[in-house]
């Protein structure tokens, strides 16, 4: 034989005991495991991340979101990730010209890279100063905020302005829900 030991000769098709010899592309090894149980696992995955909520402002909105979706409710401070606070963080702020001044802030402060180490910022949480449609000028500014880092945004519940924050989620809330590892609504 000519080259590497077992090598066919050119134009022949190898063949085992069985039939013509199948090369398999990529690890072999123990065989898939069923879709169900991958997916299983991705939302334990998910489910298992923790995030700090920080307020970009004073009535931000980050206590309500770390009551309905869990995690750690750290105000208006950098969370502390050597005291045990999740260093992932998402940032909160209203959808007002002041709270999207004040995320704008914020976010520079990591973007410069002042932010204190160890924090890793994930996302901005947008919640909805008011019911209805943005104005065009504040659209634009999120759309801004948007091009630099991922937004989610949280519409107008009425329920949560009286503090009842079991009802049932809106459905523009599921991407946030994923984010964070609480059941879709």
């Amino acid at each position: 034989m000519h080259g590497s030991e077992g090598a066919a000769p050119r134009g022949n098709v190898p063949r085992g005991p069985g039939g013509p010899e199948i090369w398999i592309r990529g690890p072999v090894g123990e065989p898939e495991q069923p879709r169900q149980q991958h997916e299983e696992e991705r939302q334990l995955a998910v489910s298992t991340r923790q995030f700090s909520w920080v307020a970009t402002h004073g009535g931000a909105g980050a206590s309500t979101l770390a009551g309905v979706f869990g995690g750690h409710d750290a105000g208006r401070n950098w969370p502390r990730p050597d005291q045990g606070e999740p260093g992932s963080v998402l940032l909160v702020g209203r959808t007002h010209a002041a709270g999207l001044d004040a995320v704008s802030h914020t976010l520079d402060i990591f973007r410069r890279g002042d932010a204190p180490p160890g924090l890793d910022l994930d996302a901005i949480v947008l919640v909805a100063d008011a019911p209805g449609r943005l104005p065009r000028q504040l659209t634009q500014r999120v759309k801004v905020i948007n091009s630099v880092i991922d937004v989610y945004r949280v519409p107008w519940i009425p329920a949560w302005r009286t503090g009842d924050v079991t009802g049932p989620l809106p459905r523009e809330i599921a991407p946030l829900a994923r984010l964070t590892g609480r059941t879709a609504p």
